[in-house]
């Protein structure tokens, strides 16, 4: 078949494809790329497979990178954007279910395409839009179906992230996995846990934002998938599958909020969650901030608010995805439009003007009597007014002494 209103990101990298032709060489736009633009996806770059060798393609382009040459991969730098040149390969053994032991660069592209992952992957295409199928892709995407390249088992072994790599797409495109490679999936699921935590826990984030997130999980948990992912294990999962059945998060730390929110993990044992998943120290702050309040919403007070306002975004959404009564996130968000300060620095008072003014001297005190002012003007006690801050700091002073 033959695509005809190609997307911009093809016809802006087609002169790459035609003058790599007219050296001799085949030269197709492969992997997600095509298989988003039949979907009517949205696409956001571009990859390409040819049978000139890496060295041909350095010779024929005068701005390339040497990003990946040991595996085949060169980019060329066109007009500002990067496009990267994957030389047609077959591959060893995988020792460490993960990368090929070596590769070999052949001029073949089935011999290329027979190594991918799923076939809806394993589609190729000509620089005028006609798609090379050679493994049933298409009709797979028409059934709405994941099935693997060949050999399952052998795909699957080869580098295990694969299985969590259907499970994502499932949750992606709402897709149903093949018979044979869910039978795969299943046995094969302990080599998961050999695969380094970054990698899946990639996977598992893209799975988690997915549309159909909710029947992802449910078919990971019935498999025993989950069982050979990272952290203290969540025993029931049944209350983040059916918030997940009506929305997802719009971002990874949200997601992770989202599903921490929904244990019971002390703070000790949630801390241990995120380690085990080496989430970033932003996520992990975050999701600290946001998850005693989501536990107990109805019961923060203004300053707990105040406290966790730097992720206010994060923690309404959370609470929306938990189906938090709406009089509930509308008081919180009343809470944070009215707040006087978004900020200690925001106080018509500092450190510095207190010392001048002999109130205070440098010292612990000086600390505890700027965070009691603080607490003051966001609860309302005291006006944000440089007078009555300073009032408010003598009297402190006096009672203290």
């Amino acid at each position: 078949m033959k695509i005809t209103q190609l997307p911009q990101e093809f016809i802006d990298a087609q002169p790459i494809l035609t003058k790599l032709e007219d050296a001799g060489f085949e030269a197709y736009f492969v992997g997600g790329s095509v298989r988003d633009t039949m979907l009517g996806k949205t696409i956001h770059d571009v990859d390409i497979a040819s049978s000139a060798f890496p060295e041909e393609v350095k010779s024929l382009f005068h701005n390339t990178v040497d990003t990946g040459i040991q595996h085949g991969t060169v980019m060329v730098l066109d007009h500002g954007t990067g496009y990267e040149i994957t030389t047609f390969r077959v591959e060893s053994t995988y020792t460490d279910f993960r990368r090929p032991d070596h590769v070999t660069f052949v001029r073949s592209l089935e011999e290329d395409l027979k190594r991918r992952d799923f076939t809806i992957n394993a589609l190729a295409m000509r620089h005028d839009g006609e798609v090379l199928d050679l493994f049933d892709g298409l009709e797979d995407m028409k059934k709405g179906v994941i099935r693997a390249v060949g050999d399952v088992e052998k795909r699957f072994t080869e580098d295990a992230l694969r299985m969590m790599r259907a499970l994502r797409f499932s949750a992606q495109l709402g897709f149903n996995i093949e018979a044979d490679t869910q039978k795969a999936l299943v046995d094969l699921a302990p080599n998961l846990a050999k695969i380094a935590v970054e990698r899946v826990r990639v996977e598992f984030e893209k799975l988690l934002l997915g549309s159909q997130a909710s029947q992802s999980l449910e078919l990971a948990l019935r498999d025993q998938v989950m069982n050979y992912l990272p952290g203290p294990h969540i025993e029931d999962w049944s209350s983040i599958i059916d918030d997940l059945n009506k929305d997802q998060a719009t971002n990874y730390t949200v997601a992770w909020a989202h599903i921490l929110s929904r244990t019971q993990f002390d703070d000790k044992k949630r801390r241990q969650f995120m380690y085990d998943w080496k989430m970033s120290r932003n996520v992990m702050k975050t999701v600290n901030a946001i998850v005693p309040i989501v536990h107990n919403p109805k019961k923060s007070t203004v300053f707990d608010i105040y406290q966790v306002l730097a992720y206010q975004e994060e923690l309404l959404e959370v609470l929306s995805l938990t189906g938090s009564q709406p009089e509930t996130i509308q008081r919180i968000s009343h809470i944070i439009e009215m707040l006087p300060i978004t900020k200690a620095a925001d106080l018509n008072i500092s450190g510095g003007e207190l010392i001048r003014s002999g109130i205070l001297t440098p010292g612990p005190l000086l600390g505890r009597v700027l965070k009691k002012i603080e607490y003051a003007v966001v609860v309302g006690d005291i006006l944000n007014d440089h007078d009555a801050l300073e009032k408010f700091a003598k009297e402190y002073v006096n009672d203290q002494n």
